[in-house]
């Protein structure tokens, strides 16, 4: 059955990072979804017209727009989010590697899948791109839950074959067998996506980087994920690990892990070569605000890095990040912006968890965005969903004043409603 969704609709046509919100965004009375897809958006008389028969979902008042688009995850580390008090290599020997160890198990790897989607559909985010573990269990796991769930997801079998724990440890022929594998069989398969994942270089070897290298160039549609540049001690080691290497990217640049389709999460302490080999190349970088602040790692330039053209993705980077929410994570790169000199305003903070993400994900033309024709990832969140927020947003004077409230203060509890490819997935009033 076709669906209208009525509401304060929010669509983007343009970047509000290069223009004025007034210019880039538009406010729409209604949009119609059919067959899973946005079928039109305009005034609510011209979409009942359309399809008569349309069942009416009513969020007068509400802010609609599209399914945050979480570009940088790590999906089993769910278990272990907010763990208290470590640097970014002591987290992961203490935390996250004995963790990922248990991932090897099918049924372990299922259960978490399907704790992540829900707590991560419940906080409005209906497209993830995820690292898994080692492990190919791991990355069917997560595929079979967002398959069943009709979701649009990217992940991939994280790789090391060095400083990590031997039952986490595979070989640079098994990582490259084993993704290759993997895309075979996930690859575009119905909402699914699959990205190369080198975890970072100080877990692969030069043999591993040059096999996925490879790899990637048998398999250019996928992305290539992994990170870039998070801490000044992870520097050095690098630096120690590739003494020929330029710089930190160049370890990837020289073993084919640098394009277009190419993800680096973080990417905080730049040189200058790497901030203009990631423009020429026309890779994406993704800010993770909450992980960078949790972990102790530094400030993202978003101003300077947006300036160069680059693009940029908005992430929680669970579980380093401290919150499943990207309202959380919108409100965290909002402050770290004020403490590195980049104010920015409510439009732009909701374009980088919704198109901007897409877009750093090379998804941009389907999902992050209400527009005909595009995939019905839809979310409408209540603008008063605690008392705190609702006497602020009450004083508002235009929609940005009563938006950003919400931003600053808000989490699952302001998530209305969740549609999942035109299907409704999450309901506040029922749970």
């Amino acid at each position: 059955m076709a669906t209208i969704i009525t509401g304060q609709v929010l669509s983007f046509v343009r970047s509000p990072i290069d223009a004025t919100p007034e210019d880039a965004t538009k406010i729409h009375e209604a949009l119609l979804i059919e067959d899973g897809i946005i079928a039109a958006i305009g005034p609510l008389a011209d979409l009942r017209a359309q399809a008569p028969d349309a069942q009416i979902a009513d969020h007068s008042g509400q802010l609609i727009l599209a399914g945050f688009v979480d570009a940088h995850v790590h999906y089993p580390q769910t278990a272990i989010i907010a763990s208290w008090g470590k640097r970014l290599i002591d987290w992961l020997n203490t935390y996250t590697f004995p963790e990922e160890m248990r991932f090897a198990d099918p049924a372990y790897a299922a259960q978490i899948a399907a704790r992540y989607l829900d707590l991560t559909t419940q906080a409005g985010t209906t497209t993830v791109c995820s690292y898994c573990t080692i492990h190919p269990e791991s990355v069917d796991a997560f595929f079979a839950e967002a398959q069943t769930r009709g979701q649009r997801v990217i992940a991939g079998k994280t790789c090391m074959d060095r400083n990590a724990p031997e039952g986490l440890r595979d070989t640079a022929q098994t990582a490259h067998d084993q993704s290759a594998a993997l895309i075979a069989r996930w690859q575009g398969v119905d909402r699914l996506g699959y990205a190369i994942t080198p975890r970072f270089s100080p877990t692969s070897t030069p043999e591993q980087l040059e096999a996925l290298g490879a790899l990637w160039s048998e398999h250019p549609d996928c992305l290539m994920q992994t990170h870039l540049s998070e801490q000044t001690d992870e520097i050095a080691w690098v630096k120690e690990l590739y003494p020929d290497a330029r710089d930190y990217l160049d370890t990837y640049e020289a073993h084919g892990l640098l394009g277009e389709n190419g993800l680096f999460g973080h990417a905080i302490h730049l040189e200058p070569r790497e901030i203009d080999r990631l423009h020429e190349t026309g890779a994406a970088v993704v800010h993770c605000p909450t992980s960078n602040t949790f972990i102790g790692s530094g400030l993202f330039d978003m101003g300077g890095l947006v300036a160069k053209g680059i693009r940029v993705g908005l992430a929680t980077d669970t579980g380093g990040g401290s919150s499943f929410s990207m309202l959380r994570t919108m409100a965290s790169a909002y402050e770290v912006g004020q403490l590195n000199g980049t104010v920015l305003h409510p439009s732009q903070l909701l374009w980088l968890a919704t198109a901007g993400s897409a877009q750093a994900l090379k998804l941009g033309g389907r999902i992050g965005n209400l527009a005909p024709g595009m995939e019905a990832d839809v979310i409408a969140i209540d603008l008063a969903s605690t008392p705190a927020i609702a006497q602020r947003s009450a004083r508002a004077d235009d929609l940005w004043e009563a938006v950003f409230p919400t931003i600053m203060m808000g989490d699952d509890r302001a998530i209305a409603q969740v549609w999942i490819a035109g299907q409704p997935v999450f309901d506040a009033k029922t749970g």
